[in-house]
């Protein structure tokens, strides 16, 4: 469990508080930045605040403004943003329920795991869990944190509850302004049915530890290669990309191609080399 909570307070659902602690599910992945470096004297590069006109400026002469129009700013004091943040509560009020299938999968952000406070509140705790199970229910609520309100969910999750922070409707693009031109057809039936047993074919338990971030993992050899290399460039394989465009797919032989061979996508072996051919006998020299 991590060592500091994300949130404490309590979860009301009407007359009934249960005190909970609520910690991020997810952590940093294994990503890598990059600084950017002056290459003759290898130190890195630093910037400035500067205005164009006039320079370099000091950080106390800098304040926060909002466009309203091109090139026309209100600035704002950072004592009149504190103003209006919203008071941080410490009650989670449950205040709807909606089915576990009415929330489309764009609006959910990140995921916290929820547990009792302590061994007092695992008895209430407990029945909220089992009864957004038995009703099959995705419970609703607001979260104020650090000056701004969540719109959050709760769902059980094995022995616990998870909460998931929740976009506001003016987070989320609308589909139809990308899905428009798509055409609205059924495909053909026997392609439908290839493409269905391929499916059923690789359909397997989901396991995330069995997937990589291949790139990352590259990146990490690829530096242990160049700190080895004393500057030499180093360049790494890469497989040639697919040609874009200009063939026609053959989609049936291709969906037929891939069931036979049970869906693979495993690269076919090397073929071996061909036998060197016998080098071509020199012709003699002339004598002078």
């Amino acid at each position: 469990m991590a060592a500091r909570a994300y949130w404490q307070g309590q979860i009301r659902l009407a007359l009934v508080s249960i005190p909970v602690e609520i910690y991020p599910a997810t952590k940093s992945g294994a990503a890598i930045s990059f600084r950017q470096i002056h290459e003759p004297t290898g130190k890195p590069i630093n910037y400035e605040k500067v205005v164009q006109g006039v320079g370099p400026v000091d950080r106390d002469e800098i304040v926060k403004g909002f466009e309203v129009s091109k090139g026309n700013f209100v600035l704002l004091e950072d004592k009149e943003i504190e103003a209006v943040k919203i008071e941080s509560r410490k009650t989670l009020d449950l205040v709807q329920f909606v089915g576990r299938e009415d929330i489309d999968v764009l609006y959910f952000e990140k995921p916290y795991y929820v547990v009792p406070a302590d061994d007092l509140a695992e008895e209430a705790y407990v029945v909220l869990r089992e009864a957004l199970r038995a009703a099959g229910k995705i419970a609703l609520g607001q979260l104020s944190v650090r000056g701004r309100e969540q719109l959050v969910s709760l769902k059980p999750c094995g022995r616990g509850i998870v909460m998931e922070t929740l976009r506001y409707a003016d987070e989320v693009q609308k589909a139809q302004g990308f899905f428009r031109d798509i055409p609205d057809a059924k495909p053909d039936a026997d392609l439908l049915d290839l493409a269905t047993t391929l499916i059923d074919k690789k359909t397997a338990p989901f396991k995330p530890e069995e997937f990589h971030d291949r790139y990352i993992e590259a990146l990490h050899r690829l530096i242990e290669k160049k700190s080895k290399a004393k500057g030499k460039t180093i360049l790494e394989d890469v497989s040639a990309p697919a040609p874009r465009g200009g063939n026609v797919i053959d989609l049936m032989a291709a969906l037929k191609k891939s069931v036979g061979s049970g869906g693979d996508t495993a690269k076919p072996a090397a073929k071996k080399a061909p036998a060197k051919k016998a080098a071509a006998k020199a012709p003699a020299r002339k004598r002078a």
